[in-house]
C-alpha cells in the first residue's frame, strides 16, 4: 500500500476509529501530524508529556493499518496495563514476556500467523536474535519504541539491549520505527535518532506546559506560613510539596 493509501485510509477511517475505538471527537495538539507519519510509513522521533495522549499515537495506526505493530517497551507490568487497556477498547492485543503462560504465547503467536493482532508488546531484550529473525516471518506494520530515551545517554547503562533496536532498521527496511518517549533534551533527541539509524524521521515535540498548575518557589525558613495560609481555597485539591 503507497503512502498517499495509506494517507487516504486514515483520511476515511481515522476519525472514525478516534471516535469509536478511543471515545475521542478531536485529536489533541500534535497527535494527528505523529499519527499521519505514522501511516505513511516514516520514521518518527517524538517527545509527548505524560498523560499526552502518546499511545493513541501508535495504537490507532496499528488498529487502521493491515498487519501487526510491535511496541518495545521496556517493564511487564507496563506492558500488562498496555494490552489491558488495549483490549477494553476493543482492539485485539498481546504480549509476549517471561509472564506470559504458555497458554498465552500459544494464541499470541497464532493471532501474529493469521494476522489478526493488532498490537504485541515486547521488551528490548526479547527482541533480540532468534526472535527478532522469527518475527521476520509475519506481516508487521511498524514498530513503536516507547521510552526511547534509553537508547541515548546513560539509558543504555541498565537497559543496554535499547541499543540493539538499530538491527530493527537494518533487518525491516520497509518497516517504519516511531520512537516515543516523555524525556528528552534536544541533545538527547539528536542522538537517539542517530543511535537508532531512523530515515529522515518527523519529529514532534508536544508542549509541557500544564494551565491547571501553578508551582510556587520560596525560601525554607518562610515556606510553612504561606503554604498554610494559602491552602484554604485548595483544601480540596491534590498538591505536592517538596523540601530541599
Amino acid at each position: 500500500m503507497s503512502a498517499d493509501n495509506r494517507l487516504e485510509l486514515f483520511k476515511n477511517q481515522g476519525p472514525k476509529i478516534l471516535a469509536e475505538v478511543f471515545g475521542f471527537s478531536s485529536f489533541r495538539p500534535h497527535q494527528r501530524e505523529i499519527v499521519e507519519a505514522v501511516v505513511q510509513g516514516r520514521d518518527l522521533f517524538a517527545v509527548m508529556p505524560t498523560g499526552g495522549g502518546k499511545s493513541l499515537c501508535y495504537q490507532l495506526p496499528a488498529r487502521l493499518l493491515p498487519g501487526t505493530a510491535v511496541v518495545v517497551s521496556p517493564l511487564i507490568a507496563l506492558m500488562k496495563d498496555q494490552v489491558d487497556n488495549a483490549r477494553a477498547m476493543g482492539l485485539n492485543a498481546g504480549a509476549l514476556n517471561s509472564s506470559s503462560t504458555p497458554e498465552e504465547r500459544s494464541r499470541t503467536w497464532r493471532q501474529l500467523s493469521d494476522g489478526s493482532l493488532d498490537l504485541l508488546y515486547v521488551s528490548p531484550e526479547r527482541l533480540q536474535g532468534d526472535f527478532r529473525e522469527r518475527l521476520g516471518e509475519f506481516n508487521l506494520s511498524f514498530f513503536a519504541i516507547d521510552e526511547a530515551h534509553c537508547v541515548s545517554e546513560w539509558g543504555h547503562d541498565f537497559r543496554p539491549d535499547y541499543l540493539g533496536l538499530k538491527a530493527l532498521v537494518e533487518q525491516f527496511p520497509h518497516c517504519p520505527v516511531a520512537a516515543f518517549t516523555a524525556t528528552a533534551t534536544t541533545q538527547v533527541a539528536a542522538d537517539t535518532i542517530n543511535r537508532l539509524g531512523l530515515r529522515d524521521p518527523f519529529t514532534g515535540r508536544a508542549s509541557f506546559s500544564r494551565p491547571n498548575l501553578h508551582y510556587q518557589v520560596a525560601p525554607r525558613a518562610k515556606l510553612a506560613r504561606p503554604i498554610l495560609g494559602g491552602l484554604g481555597p485548595y483544601s480540596r485539591k491534590s498538591g505536592l510539596t517538596y523540601r530541599a
